[in-house]
């Protein structure tokens, strides 16, 4: 059986290595392929020995033509404001897994999608309904928030800065490398389920501030900002206006309430508890 690994950014993105790597551990070299936009920059991150193929979202016809053979791919959602529109990039992806005959997909998509409010669901909304549409076995991973989304909220605290936010709502929080590793898992399980919602537990900003005090064991301003406060303090440290509203959007899937989602699914498959947030921090602001 073929397992293949494919993202817009090539597999060559963090999640993609580490799914690659886990999916090599579990299968062998010879039955992982990787899809990816450089197929030199492939060689030179990926394991050694695993097939690399050329693939691009935002070709339709070279994605057939990559996925040929395989019969479960990881589709490893884009990210959105390219060129061309994610939406379009992934139902390219999904009319060609259905062209090449791919048996299952496991796509990365968003928590409680088929009921979430914030705008950056809809492209994981069009994509979960056409893969269903197209007929594909599939495994929906509902990926909550990665703790390296806030990276800059908690560098902020290391150096001794203001730890700033505006939403009061929550996500679940967990490291990437965790949901990679789950992605590989459930790609080879036996009976995948339908649905996965992986994440941590759900905690507010301020909670995630005091699991970073306890990581530094110092302490560290953490403040709530207005929406309006938090876009200009952005700023006045020296990003430009659209980025500084694109930063702030960020934290729109937690005030929708979207990421406020209780599950043990990411424990369950991984096979072991969590790491603690705190441990997790540690681990992130070594690095």
């Amino acid at each position: 059986m073929k397992y293949a690994v494919t993202a817009a950014t090539a597999a060559t993105g963090r999640f993609g290595r580490v799914a690659v790597e886990q999916l090599v551990d579990l299968v062998g070299k010879d039955q992982v392929v990787a899809i990816v936009r450089d197929v030199a920059k492939g060689r030179e991150l990926l394991p050694a020995g695993i097939e690399i193929r050329q693939g691009d979202y935002a070709d339709q016809a070279g994605m057939t033509s990559a996925l040929a053979g395989i019969d479960r791919l990881l589709f490893i959602s884009s990210q959105p404001g390219g060129p061309v529109s994610r939406e379009t990039q992934h139902l390219n992806v999904v009319a060609a897994a259905k062209e090449a005959g791919v048996s299952l997909v496991a796509y990365t998509s968003y928590p409680q999608a088929d009921q979430a409010k914030a705008p950056l669901a809809h492209d994981h909304q069009v994509t979960e309904a056409a893969i269903k549409e197209a007929g594909l076995a599939h495994a929906f991973l509902r990926d909550n928030w990665y703790l390296e989304n806030d990276a800059s909220f908690l560098t902020a605290g290391k150096e001794g800065q203001a730890a700033i936010y505006w939403t009061t709502g929550k996500a679940a929080w967990a490291p990437e490398a965790l949901y990679a590793t789950a992605a590989a898992k459930v790609l080879v399980s036996d009976q995948p389920k339908e649905v996965y919602e992986f994440g941590g537990q759900p905690i507010s900003y301020e909670e995630l501030g005091d699991a970073l005090k306890e990581a530094l064991g110092k302490e560290v301003e953490v403040a709530k900002l207005s929406r309006e406060a938090y876009e200009a303090a952005l700023v006045k440290s020296g990003m430009d206006e659209a980025m500084a509203t694109m930063i702030a959007s960020f934290e729109e899937p937690h005030e929708a309430g979207d990421l406020d989602v209780t599950s043990d699914d990411l424990a369950t498959v991984l096979g072991h508890p969590l790491p603690t947030l705190v441990a997790s921090i540690k681990e992130l602001l070594a690095k």
